[in-house]
């Protein structure tokens, strides 16, 4: 049996599933996304929402940005599935639930989670321990990235089929990339079947994100560092638009906060959108 302790989730995957939880349970309907199982993995102290980190009004733009990117994948996902594409691959899997939330889709492809593999052992083991188990279309891909581990090799030997097109997705993996690292990983997926699809996030220069939220990813930015996972890499639209069709894509388009605002949050009274110039989102295809 895996080491919880040792092998448990980093603390930014872990953040990011109880912010989606949060959603949940701190914003009025209609919620953008209903995600709870990062909760029910992790399984928290009792008093998990009174953490500095889980401010509900402190951290309303930045859980408002995390459900909306979440929201934006899942709904791409499905809308690719309804057009015969049958492999999904999540770089950096971290706690996603789409398979156990979206089981009538999930089920009729093939679901890729490529992690590092401690956390993953954690994640399969506690899938397990919570009757969610493991079907054969879920797919784990263990991938020592520190090691220079190849995900392209792991996916093959997973069961990936080169030479029929997927769905890649990347959230909230690129600023702690190089930018030799991230052209690298968007050639490799630039090179895959024609027709393929690659979503991913990418962070902005700080300095131009809103004013009011600016503080709090000058203060992520910090504790990052601290923990020897700096941010490397930030990209406004041009450049990352750029880097795509330098790598090879046949096009790409840039979803703006401000595109996801006006998808899934019109109309709410209650302010909760996510924040401009923040983490925004590349859509590339081959």
């Amino acid at each position: 049996m895996t080491d919880k302790q040792d092998a448990a989730p980093d603390s930014t995957a872990a953040r990011v599933a109880l912010w989606r939880a949060l959603h949940v349970q701190s914003d009025p309907p209609p919620h953008v996304l209903e995600d709870e199982i990062g909760l029910k993995l992790l399984a928290p102290d009792e008093g998990w929402r009174s953490r500095g980190d889980m401010d509900p009004q402190f951290t309303r733009p930045f859980r408002a940005s995390i459900v909306a990117r979440a929201r934006f994948i899942e709904d791409l996902v499905v809308e690719q599935a309804g057009r015969g594409l049958d492999q999904y691959v999540i770089l950096g899997a971290g706690l996603d639930s789409f398979a156990q939330r979206r089981p009538e889709i999930a089920s009729h492809l093939k679901v890729f989670e490529v992690d590092q593999p401690g956390p993953q052992a954690w994640k399969r083991q506690r899938l397990i321990e919570l009757g969610f188990g493991v079907p054969d279309w879920l797919r784990f891909v263990p991938v020592d990235f520190e090691a220079g581990a190849s995900w392209r090799d792991g996916l093959v030997t997973a069961g990936f089929d080169d030479s029929k097109p997927a769905i890649v997705v990347s959230t909230g993996v690129s600023m702690y990339l190089t930018k030799d690292a991230n052209a690298a990983t968007l050639r490799e997926v630039a090179a895959l079947a024609p027709g393929s699809t690659l979503a991913m996030t990418f962070l902005l220069p700080l300095e131009m994100a809103d004013p009011a939220v600016r503080p709090g990813l000058e203060m992520a930015e910090k504790g990052a560092r601290a923990s020897g996972t700096p941010f490397l890499s930030f990209f406004t639209p041009p450049e990352i638009l750029a880097l795509a069709h330098e790598a090879g894509f046949r096009d790409a388009r840039h979803v703006s906060a401000a595109d996801l605002t006006e998808r899934y949050f019109m109309g709410r009274t209650d302010d909760l959108r996510p924040p401009k110039n923040a983490e925004e989102l590349l859509v590339a295809n081959t």
